[in-house]
């Protein structure tokens, strides 16, 4: 089978990640690089075209795949130029800003016959995919509550590093840029939210970001569960939790650690989970630390796709849907 081909645009830390991955995956190749930073030619591995906008990158070099790897604001213009230029598009989180431009870039979609696959690494956790397998099979009976903590720090030199963050435009808030993969999981076990109160403050950011940096939300999912999801990027000095507790009927599970790479507690009718505990595989950036680091799986789930005919691990519908939950949750949020 033909290699995949690459392009990549938006090479700032996911970018990277990105290409490290495309790099290690003897069925992908990356064959060009778009940012806007003339600099970042340096950084790219010798003989990588180099672009500062993405028409040239499209006009010059042949690619099957485009990463959309820029700021949040961007990601519905570039994915569909993606498209539009005959690419299949795998966006980073959150696919978009708005369900408005989810519903273009998938119309876009649909008319060029490019697939959007989200990127929501998370789902590969096996903790994540552990309990996943629990609720399809209705082995926790009826959902009654899951409980979400999102406590992580990012201080001033998160925002001095890159302009765009903290910003309405660009960024979004929190649920877009730190906490979107919790609330994919949260889609991605239970399902659609119906409604939805909270409360938003700044509390600690307000001189770098025009956000806010800390909320508590109380959700009635699709299912009727009630959903209680805590967030703040003001845990002192690092990252202190993540992790999605389900209450159900027949059995009570917490996914934990900072980055949802364990199974904290479990206590189950008739079924015995086995012990996971994952360390050292959070996306390291220096200064701070993300999501666990599955883009490995991101990539090969392109080519399974591509090559084998495979399922889309997070679809650009699925995408969407969890756009839908964050614009419910900030519709819904009281702002002290």
């Amino acid at each position: 089978m033909d290699t995949i081909r690459f392009a990549i645009i938006g090479f700032g830390n996911i970018g990277r990640r990105h290409a490290e991955h495309i790099a290690h995956n003897p069925a992908t190749r990356l064959v060009a690089v778009c940012d806007t930073d003339p600099a970042v030619a340096n950084a790219l591995p010798p003989g990588t075209p180099f672009f500062t906008d993405l028409a040239s990158l499209t006009a010059a070099v042949p690619a099957d795949v485009l990463c959309v790897c820029t700021p949040n604001g961007w990601h519905e213009a570039h994915t569909i130029a993606g498209l539009e230029a005959g690419m299949h598009t795998v966006v980073e989180k959150p696919m978009a800003m708005s369900v408005a431009e989810c519903d273009r870039m998938i119309a876009a979609s649909l008319r060029t016959g490019g697939k959007i696959f989200a990127v929501k690494q998370n789902r590969y956790n096996p903790p994540v995919q552990a309990v996943k397998e629990l609720v399809t099979a209705h082995s926790l009976g009826d959902i009654y509550l899951l409980q979400v903590n999102c406590f992580w720090n990012r201080g001033d030199a998160y925002y001095a590093g890159s302009p765009w963050r903290g910003t309405k435009a660009k960024d979004g808030g929190c649920l877009f840029t730190q906490f979107s993969h919790f609330v994919d999981i949260l889609y991605y076990l239970n399902g659609p939210i119906e409604q939805c109160t909270g409360v938003v403050a700044n509390y600690a950011h307000r001189h770098n970001t025009e956000l806010e940096d800390t909320g508590s939300f109380t959700m009635r999912a699709h299912n009727g569960a009630i959903v209680s999801f805590n967030f703040t990027t003001c845990a002192f000095r690092n990252n202190m939790e993540g992790s999605i507790t389900v209450f159900g009927e027949r059995g009570t599970v917490k996914i934990g650690g900072q980055y949802l790479n364990t199974i904290e507690y479990s206590k189950l009718d008739g079924v015995l989970l086995p012990e996971i505990n994952i360390t050292a595989k959070a996306n390291d950036y220096g200064l701070y630390q993300g999501s666990m680091s599955n883009h490995d799986k991101v990539i090969q789930n392109v080519v399974d796709v591509l090559h084998h005919d495979h399922a889309v691990m997070t679809s650009a519908e699925e995408g969407r849907a969890v756009v839908r939950i964050i614009e419910q949750m900030y519709a819904g949020a009281v702002v002290l």
